[in-house]
């Protein structure tokens, strides 16, 4: 098979209480400071998501070992604890914000009975900016984008990366959906709206020929030891059933 790129997937990086249920969306700090010594150690090519869509499409040489860091939402301890080790290292990765929630807390968590953690505001956001960490745009709220309206998600599509652009004066040219909720009208909508790339929740790694905007992930948990953090790095490459973001498409 051709050589592959596995996008990373986090949520929040921290210290937490151990938990039965959301381990997908948690990773304790001092096993994320592991997994990133490790991909230092064992010398993956930490890539941005720009270079790894140029990898993919033949534009540059495509590593052995390439991984792209991703990270859902913008939590304010993603600049408490995997910021500081991302400098380190010298990785950049991108964040997805939601435009309407810059400087707020995570609401919808309340829904799962969970306290709402604080998330990012501009001046952070800037300063990371300046530093490696790329931004893309989670929509404007944080709903399935699938389960709406059509015109209601284009209007998260098109309105997150307006304001996201006028409030850091930067281009937004990445999506995330959120909940991993899409489907073929939302990739479309997406497209349309301008994104060069977007993510899923599916469980691969992408190589060349997938649909830049249905781009897979594996999710890094709550529960992943550095063993299991390696697992996943080195398998669990294919999706189940068909592949569902596969198509011969290149980049604009």
């Amino acid at each position: 098979m051709a050589h592959s790129i596995t996008l990373l997937m986090y949520h929040q990086v921290g210290a937490f209480a151990p938990m039965a249920r959301h381990r997908s969306t948690y990773c304790d700090h001092r096993r994320f400071a592991a997994q990133m010594a490790w991909l230092k150690r064992w010398r993956y090519q930490v890539l941005t998501l720009d270079q790894a869509v140029a990898a993919l499409a033949g534009q540059r040489p495509l590593p052995a070992r390439a991984v792209v860091l991703t990270f859902d939402d913008g939590y304010l301890n993603f600049y408490q604890y995997a910021y500081p080790q991302l400098r380190r290292h010298g990785f950049p990765a991108t964040v997805y914000l939601l435009s309407d929630y810059i400087g707020r807390t995570a609401d919808w968590f309340a829904a799962d009975g969970r306290d709402c953690p604080p998330l990012l505001d501009r001046a952070r956001i800037i300063e990371m900016g300046d530093h490696g960490i790329q931004f893309g745009s989670h929509g404007v709220s944080h709903h399935k984008l699938a389960e709406l309206d059509p015109q209601e998600a284009a209007q998260e599509l098109v309105q997150s990366k307006s304001a996201l652009e006028a409030l850091l004066e930067r281009p937004i040219d990445h999506f995330c959906y959120p909940y991993g909720s899409h489907s073929p009208t939302v990739v479309e909508q997406a497209r349309q709206a301008g994104y060069r790339t977007a993510v899923t929740c599916v469980r691969a790694a992408a190589r060349p020929g997938w649909d830049w905007l249905q781009l897979p992930r594996k999710a890094i948990s709550y529960g992943d030891t550095l063993a299991g953090f390696a697992f996943k790095l080195a398998f669990k490459n294919e999706p189940k059933g068909r592949l569902p973001g596969f198509a011969e498409v290149g980049i604009d």
